[in-house]
């Protein structure tokens, strides 16, 4: 294990350049630990890792890798442990939620790793094990901003193959009022994917609560509607 880890970070710092790194702290307002790669880089690498020695290990080995990679906090190595994740997450269980969970609450720290974690891992194991579905929209109550942005972005893949509406409109509702805007993005994002397959619930909840709900969420949800809705929307 020691081995692959040192293995991985090798050939992270060997394709890591000064320029990249800068360029990538650009977007962010929080402080963020990059090496310097591009996304395609970090994807080759993931790729290259995963299918010569990832996909022979167990799922224990597997979670004990990529909460290394997780605990070291560089932005790169968060994105190879999500590679991983989610091409195991046919083998997890309900029970292996709470290991997921935890990485939420303990790692997270922007928007990248969050939306990367959440849209695949999380939102597949909310397909594969519906049962799951309380304990993320609990996340919607968290003190911490990313745990709540998690509530919200871990429904975007369902909400565009149409599932789980009812519950998406929970969790809008309970972050409707949320100021932090990143928060605010994280829902409006998931409302704009629900609108993808159901434009009319989308529609009705805006207009239902634009008089409270921040304009960078109604932004962000109405942004696939045709212009004349959009326009009522946006009415004051």
């Amino acid at each position: 294990m020691d081995n692959l880890i040192d293995s991985i970070r090798s050939d992270l710092k060997s394709q890591a350049t000064e320029q990249n790194r800068i360029a990538g702290e650009r977007f962010f307002k929080e402080n963020v630990k990059l090496y310097g790669l591009k996304a395609a880089q970090v994807q080759t690498i993931a790729k290259h890792y995963f299918s010569s020695q990832v996909k022979m290990m167990s799922k224990s080995e597997m979670l004990a890798l990529s909460e290394q990679l997780w605990q070291s906090g560089f932005m790169e190595e968060t994105f190879i442990a999500c590679y991983f994740t989610e091409r195991f997450v046919k083998h997890f269980s309900p029970e292996d939620f709470v290991t997921l969970e935890e990485w939420v609450k303990k790692y997270i720290n922007n928007w990248a790793s969050c939306d990367t974690f959440c849209n695949h891992t999380i939102g597949d194991m909310l397909m594969l094990h519906p049962q799951l579905i309380e304990k993320v929209k609990l996340w919607a109550k968290s003190n911490n901003r990313w745990v709540r942005r998690a509530a919200a972005v871990s429904f975007i893949v369902p909400a565009r193959k149409g599932l789980f509406h009812n519950h998406i409109v929970d969790i809008a509702t309970m972050l409707l009022t949320d100021s932090d805007d990143m928060v605010q993005k994280g829902y409006g994002w998931m409302l704009k994917a629900t609108s993808q397959s159901n434009q009319e619930l989308v529609f009705n909840f805006v207009m239902s609560n634009k008089a409270k709900m921040p304009r960078t969420a109604l932004r962000y949800a109405i942004e696939k509607m045709p212009l004349e809705l959009k326009a009522k929307a946006m009415a004051k």
